[in-house]
């Protein structure tokens, strides 16, 4: 028999295949794309790879090619659609493929572990008869979409829900997932954290009692593995996660879907820089099932999607329960500047406890205050590694950075003049807290945050306590924007819609709206009633105008009119290639030559591209290296990947790459 020649991926940073031979020994076993192998490589003598294709002819001469150690798979662990789909997503986002082949792996599975044999032949499975819980009783809008869904069975067609925030947008994936099961067909729901959605699993293993796994990054490496391989096996009729859990691979895929599909949770941003949302289109056009998308306040990009005719518009514009909030804006200026909660917006607090009704104040920035500073001499603490201010957390009394978590205690002078005052300026919720406690000593107040939400089921233990009432008033940063529903909500106050506003990201005040949308939604989803107050120092802006007046639709034609005079994302497409290096000037070089290199490419290949930078992050320093980015912009996507295809092969070679850390991300989501 002729030796068979194998190109093998392996997980390393290279964008290159290995080549590989079938020793006599190996010439028994299947032998596939798909299948893991067991090679020699470097000096190890043992690294595990993915076998991408299978040739009687051998590219290098036969004596420089190794034999491979052994076959570690009987059969490949990817289908040839979902294998298509990893060699396209490594292409799409310019990521060396043996790298992105081996993230869609469960860790075990990366180090060579065997597959585990079928697990659970008893568990309800596909298309079975079961004693499901019923469901609510849908309205017209729901049916209809879940009509359209469903009918969709079995050929790839995209669709935007948008519903106001409590239309049902749940039962309508609870109900077309159940169409889609009862088919005998698999369904990926993807969520923005899964730590964030406890009353949605809950609701979903009732309503359908089928097997349903959730995968996320708290599960043991065994758990992650099992629940992986049951997806893989059609043991499992649904699985449910978080970002990575795209890349489940499912037997008889039915359909995906993706709430909060605006989230900006599902780009990686690191790494393997893939979009879980993108990712789900292309899995759907790959595996020929309906992709959902499902949002009260969709991305700029899924509107312009819909309306150049790529996805279909699904709309549930009614709650289904509850009115929706009155919403009144609260102008900070002239305001004492010592509280971050206004007088109208304490007197509303009030009214509502007297009522025992619940308060939700949403502010997204956690800790007690985001600057320490010296009013005599005005020194501020900053991070020691990174360009940032740091925060000061009472409750440990230490300064912490959110960036790289460097901590400190609290001086007691200031370092520079020995001064004794030294002043908390700004607010975080660690604040927030204790000003609400000094005004309402009777309530119970509830934080919801990171730094509270560190221990393992807390975070459910505290949305339940929401959920049912137990707190008077929950102070929360976006973790409780998402999802939630609590009953006896009827305030919600938004501490500080400036950031959106301010920011230099021009995503900045997209995010703000959603937030803003997204946060107000949780009042009044019940029969009382729900009011939302607004703090601002800029309650006539057009934006916060339009938003708060005539809603989130016309808010984003707006804000898609500004982008597409500026050439902005959806009317252009980006890459950025960010540099870093302990020594500045050894980050800003590199990109320099990268740019000069671009240019050539850009120019030999025809293509109109216009190239920003290099210029200094705005977060220049972090983790104790310095930051710089180079920027790429085309009105023509396949015109930016016929670039960027050409470019990233080049990187690798420019003199001075191995000095700095570099990496291309393609349609970023985060240029800060």
């Amino acid at each position: 028999m002729k030796p068979r020649f194998l190109q093998v991926a392996l997980p390393v940073p290279m964008r290159r295949r290995y080549e590989y031979r079938l020793g006599e020994e190996n010439q028994a076993g299947l032998v596939a794309p798909g299948i893991r192998v067991d090679v020699p490589f470097g000096r190890r003598k043992n690294q595990t790879g993915v076998i991408l294709k299978v040739s009687n002819q051998a590219v290098l001469p036969v004596d420089k090619i190794k034999p491979i150690n052994k076959l570690i798979d009987a059969a490949p662990l990817f289908s040839p659609d979902h294998l298509a789909l990893l060699l396209w997503a490594a292409s799409y986002y310019q990521h060396p493929v043996g790298d992105a082949l081996f993230s869609a792996l469960p860790g075990l599975l990366r180090r060579g572990r065997p597959l585990p044999a079928p697990l659970d032949p008893t568990a309800p499975g596909l298309g079975e008869e079961q004693t499901a819980t019923p469901g609510v009783r849908l309205n017209e809008q729901q049916r209809d979409a879940v009509a359209a869904i469903t009918g969709a069975a079995g050929t790839y067609r995209a669709y935007a829900l948008q519903g106001v925030t409590g239309s049902g947008k749940t039962e309508v994936y609870i109900e077309a997932v159940r169409s889609m099961v009862e088919r005998g067909k698999q369904a990926l729901i993807l969520v923005p954290e899964i730590g964030l959605t406890p009353q949605f699993i809950d609701r979903l293993k009732q309503r359908l009692q089928v097997d349903v796994r959730v995968q996320h990054s708290a599960l043991s490496e065994t758990e992650r593995l099992r629940n992986w391989t049951a997806a893989r096996n059609g043991e499992a009729a649904v699985v449910i996660g978080a970002r990575s859990a795209i890349w489940t691979p499912l037997k008889s895929p039915g359909i995906y879907v993706v709430d909060e599909e605006h989230d900006s949770s599902y780009k990686q941003e690191s790494g393997f820089r893939y979009s879980a949302k993108d990712i789900a289109v292309a899995r759907g056009k790959f595996d020929q099932a309906p992709v959902v998308l499902g949002s009260a306040t969709p991305s700029l990009e899924t509107l312009r999607n819909v309306k150049i005719g790529k996805y279909a518009r699904l709309s549930l514009p009614l709650r289904a329960a509850g009115t929706p909030p009155e919403i009144r804006i609260v102008n900070l200026r002239n305001q004492p500047v010592a509280s971050a909660v206004s007088k109208p917006l304490l007197e509303a607090i009030r009214d509502t406890l007297n009522k025992n009704e619940q308060a939700l104040l949403f502010l997204n920035r956690r800790g007690y205050a985001p600057v320490i500073l010296c009013h005599a001499c005005g020194w501020h603490a900053e991070c020691q590694r990174c360009s940032v201010k740091m925060t000061f957390h009472k409750a440990n009394n230490k300064l912490i950075c959110h960036h790289c978590d460097a901590r400190r205690p609290l001086p007691e002078r200031c370092p520079d003049c020995a001064g004794e005052q030294l002043v908390e300026v700004g607010h975080g919720t660690q604040r927030l807290g204790q000003i609400l406690s000094e005004h309402f000593p009777a309530a119970k107040i509830l934080r919801v945050d990171r730094d509270s939400a560190r221990r393992r089921g807390s975070l459910e233990a505290m949305i339940k306590a929401s959920a049912s009432g137990e707190a008077n008033i929950l102070i929360g940063t976006q973790m409780l924007a998402k999802g939630h529903h609590f009953p006896n909500l009827t305030l919600v106050g938004v501490i500080d819609a400036d950031a959106g506003l301010l920011s230099a990201d021009f995503r900045a005040s997209e995010r703000m709206a959603q937030l803003i949308v997204q946060v107000s939604g949780r009042a009044g989803r019940a029969h009382q009633p729900g009011k939302v107050y607004i703090q601002t120092h800029f309650p006539t802006h057009p934006l916060l105008q339009t938003l708060t007046q005539r809603g989130y639709d016309d808010f984003a034609r707006a804000l898609l009119a500004e982008r597409k005079n500026a050439l902005l994302p959806p009317y252009a497409y980006l890459a950025l290639l960010t540099a870093e290096a302990t020594d500045g000037a050894a980050a800003r070089q590199f990109l320099a030559k990268a740019r000069r290199r671009l240019e050539e490419i850009g120019a030999g290949l025809g293509l109109g591209l216009e190239i920003l930078g290099p210029v200094a992050a705005p977060i220049e320093k972090r983790r104790g290296r310095f930051r710089s980015q180079l920027l790429a912009q085309s009105k023509n996507r396949n015109t930016l990947r016929k670039a960027m295809a050409s470019w990233s092969q080049a990187l690798e070679s420019i003199p001075g790459a191995n000095r700095a850390r570099w990496a291309l991300d393609i349609d970023p989501q985060d240029l800060l």
